[in-house]
C-alpha cells in the first residue's frame, strides 16, 4: 500500500525521496536520507528503525547492495519488509520480502530505485522511473514529483492515498527540503503545491542556518 522513489542528481549531489501511501504519517515512517551519503526506503509492514541503521551502512562505506544485504541478516522478521537503498556513486539496491502482499514490484534506472507493495499493478515502478529520468536537468525535487504523479496514474494502490513525502538533502546535516501532506484528499498535488511554494526559499532557509549574516530575511 505504499510506492516510492530514491533519486541522485550527479549535477548538484543532492539525494532525494519522494513517497504515497493510503495510511497517515509516511513522511515520518519510510524515507531516510543523508546528504553526501545516500538513503534507504523501510516499508511493507514498516520497521523504521531499518533507516538509520541502512543510512549509518551507507555511511560507513558500504555500497547499496551491501547495506540491504546487511539490513536484511539484521532483522528476523525480513520476510515483512521492502527495502531499497541507493548509496554515495549513485547505485540502487531492493529487498522484497517473501510474505509480502501483491502486487509488488521494483525498478531501477540511472541513479533511481522505487519500489511499491499492495499496489494495483506492478508497472508502477516502472512508469516512475521512466517519468524520473524524463529530464535530468530539472530539479530533483520536480523529478521526484514527477515519479510519484506518473507512478498514481499507471494505477497507484487503487485505492484512496491519503498521505506523502518529499525529502531533498544537499550539503548540509539537514534537510534542504522535507515536505509532508497527511489526511488529504489528494497528497501529490497537496506536496506538489508545498513545494512551489517552498522552491523558493530554501536556499535561503539554508542561509539563515549557516550563513546568518547574508540572510535575507528575519
Amino acid at each position: 500500500m505504499t510506492f516510492s522513489i530514491l533519486g541522485h542528481c550527479p549535477r548538484t549531489g543532492q539525494f532525494g525521496a519522494a513517497c504515497t501511501t493510503s495510511s497517515i504519517g509516511i513522511g515520518a515512517r519510510v524515507p531516510f536520507l543523508a546528504a553526501r551519503t545516500g538513503g534507504v526506503l523501510t516499508q511493507h509492514r514498516t520497521d523504521p528503525r531499518l533507516g538509520p541503521r541502512g543510512v549509518a551502512l551507507l555511511a560507513s562505506g558500504c555500497t547499496a547492495a551491501e547495506t540491504i544485504a546487511a539490513l536484511v541478516a539484521s532483522t528476523p522478521d525480513h520476510g515483512w519488509r521492502q527495502l531499497a537503498a541507493i548509496d554515495g556513486a549513485g547505485r540502487t539496491a531492493h529487498f522484497h520480502g517473501a510474505r509480502m502482499k501483491p502486487a509488488h514490484a521494483d525498478a531501477h534506472g540511472d541513479g533511481c530505485v522505487a519500489i511499491g507493495n499492495i499496489m494495483a499493478s506492478d508497472q508502477v515502478p516502472r512508469a516512475m522511473v521512466c517519468a524520473f529520468l524524463t529530464d535530468p536537468a530539472a530539479p530533483l525535487a520536480d523529478r521526484l514529483l514527477a515519479a510519484l504523479q506518473a507512478g498514481e496514474d499507471a494505477g497507484g494502490e487503487g485505492r484512496p492515498l491519503v498521505s506523502a513525502a518529499l525529502v531533498v538533502v544537499a550539503e548540509e546535516s539537514f534537510p534542504l527540503v522535507d515536505l509532508r501532506a497527511d489526511r488529504d484528499a489528494a497528497p501529490i498535488a497537496a506536496l506538489r503545491a508545498m513545494w512551489q511554494d517552498y522552491a523558493p526559499l530554501a536556499e535561503e532557509y539554508v542561509a539563515r542556518a549557516v550563513r546568518p549574516d547574508a540572510a535575507r530575511g528575519g
